[in-house]
């Protein structure tokens, strides 16, 4: 049965802007531990007093695509942060036990001594807005200790807030400072030219234009006339389009797309797809190309690099540190389908929804995580069979603070913030007891509600915390609801 038609409230317009991670966050050393506990106390301060640039919407459109694939069914009846990813704020120090304790029945009591947390979040997690099943786990970073847990492995649908998973596998994978390399590539005779597609989501025009630039530099040194134009998208196979259908949350995941396939001009959230992303962006190349004096014997056509061929211009996007924080930050499909894709293809996996899968899990096993009963089906959260549990996301954050795993940061630094950017930034408002000490990844499915984040408590601590509900009916009452859990975690039990 198609599920019913629900207003997308999901990652609401932002009206307050991006932030920057103060320089005293930026630093490592000895006293790691305080000084991120002290800084995310400090940083909350800043944000929550401090003026913001406006910014567009927000919105992951997850379930809007819900609503698109419910329409469709029934007819058929059936921000940009820059810097040194490595110069990241000072880790806590996570202890490796929370991850085995996470593992075995002992894990999912409430361990001696935080009684107080339980009267706190028990009454709020048995509302009813949190629908029929509810998860949570917290843990103190800096100490490693699960401080509060409630079916820490019972597998939930995540929605968006997957998206952790699949940039720490990533980060974990490839590094923090790996670029994705869009090539141009003329074959021996000089009279085939080859856009290369890597599988870099947010190519652009402009990047578009520096290639054709360099290629024809190129050209006209080599003293080639006209050339046959071709485009190679054979780094990624499988199907293109995800599993929800066509939509205007994510375009068909292609090796080669300018703009996320956008044809609005937008950034992020909903937006009109093109069905062709590697055509319509061999076709604005083959522009530029004639822009550049390179003239094309006939419009481009898909194709492989031709034998022996060399690389004549190359365009690298951002830092993974980057597009980790832009994913999450924006909760954008785009580029958390293509974070899994590479994974995959730094695995020897096929670069498709299937290889991704198997690459993501295998790298999140590898850091120790509790994997039993987590099913990996995309790197959006927009597909209903993905499942983790509130242990293996509480985990994940943590291990992102532990400083032996610095490669991991981003995950942290890439969380939107409580009441300023992404998709918290309507979510809270001025006065809200968490606006700027909550950061957090949120996920919405239809009778699916999620949060998953870090905030700073009353006592200085800094907890990893993992929400998950489904069965829930009203959005709305949900997503408060939730934000309630949060906002008590920094209230904590003074």
């Amino acid at each position: 049965m198609a599920e019913p038609v629900r207003k997308p409230t999901e990652e609401p317009p932002n009206r307050w802007g991006g932030w920057k991670v103060p320089h005293f966050l930026k630093r490592g050393g000895a006293s790691g531990d305080r000084l991120l506990v002290a800084g995310s106390a400090a940083l909350g301060l800043v944000v929550a007093a401090g003026a913001v640039l406006a910014a567009g919407p927000w919105d992951s459109g997850q379930r809007k695509a819900e609503r698109d694939r419910a329409a469709v069914e029934r007819h058929s009846g059936g921000v940009h942060h820059q810097g040194d990813p490595l110069d990241g704020p000072a880790p806590a120090a996570s202890a490796p036990a929370v991850l085995s304790a996470l593992g075995d029945t002992a894990g999912l009591t409430t361990p001696a001594g935080v009684k107080g947390l339980e009267a706190v979040l028990t009454p709020l997690l048995d509302v009813p807005d949190l629908g029929t099943v509810r998860t949570a786990v917290v843990i103190d970073a800096a100490t490693g200790k699960q401080l509060y847990a409630r079916g820490a492995r019972t597998p939930m649908t995540p929605a968006s807030t997957v998206k952790i998973a699949t940039t720490a596998a990533a980060l974990s994978a490839l590094g923090p400072g790996h670029r994705i390399a869009t090539t141009v590539r003329v074959s021996p005779d000089a009279r085939t030219l080859t856009l290369v597609g890597g599988g870099d989501p947010t190519l652009d025009r402009t990047a578009l234009r520096s290639l054709a630039a360099d290629a024809a530099r190129a050209l006209r040194d080599a003293g080639a006339g006209p050339v046959r134009l071709t485009y190679d998208t054979s780094r990624y196979s499988g199907p293109g389009l995800h599993p929800i259908g066509p939509n205007e949350n994510i375009a068909p995941v292609s090796a080669l797309m300018t703009d996320e396939g956008r044809l609005d001009g937008s950034d992020r959230g909903p937006a009109p797809r093109t069905d062709d992303p590697a055509g319509d962006t061999a076709d604005t190349f083959a522009a530029a190309l004639e822009e550049a004096g390179v003239a094309t014997r006939s419009a481009p056509s898909p194709g492989r690099v031709v034998a022996g061929s060399r690389t004549v211009a190359t365009h690298l996007s951002k830092p993974l540190s980057a597009l980790v924080e832009r994913a999450l930050t924006n909760s954008d499909n785009d580029i958390a389908e293509a974070l899994a894709r590479q994974t995959a293809l730094k695995a020897g996996e096929p670069a498709s929804f299937a290889g991704g899968r198997r690459a993501v899990t295998a790298r999140l096993k590898a850091l120790g995580l509790p994997m039993a009963g987590a099913a990996l089906a995309d790197g959006s959260g927009l597909d209903r069979a993905d499942k983790v549990t509130a242990g293996l996301l509480a985990g994940l954050l943590a291990r992102a603070a532990d400083p032996g795993h610095p490669e991991l940061r981003t995950v942290l630094t890439g969380l939107p913030v409580a009441g300023f950017s992404g998709t918290l930034g309507a979510r809270y408002t001025p006065t809200s007891g968490g606006t700027g000490l909550i950061r957090a990844k949120t996920g919405t499915l239809t009778g699916v509600n999620s949060l998953a984040g870090t905030v700073v408590d009353a006592k200085g601590r800094l907890l990893a915390f993992a929400f998950l509900a489904s069965g829930t009916t009203s959005p709305d009452g949900a997503q408060a609801s939730l934000d309630a859990l949060a906002t008590a975690l920094v209230k904590g039990t003074r």
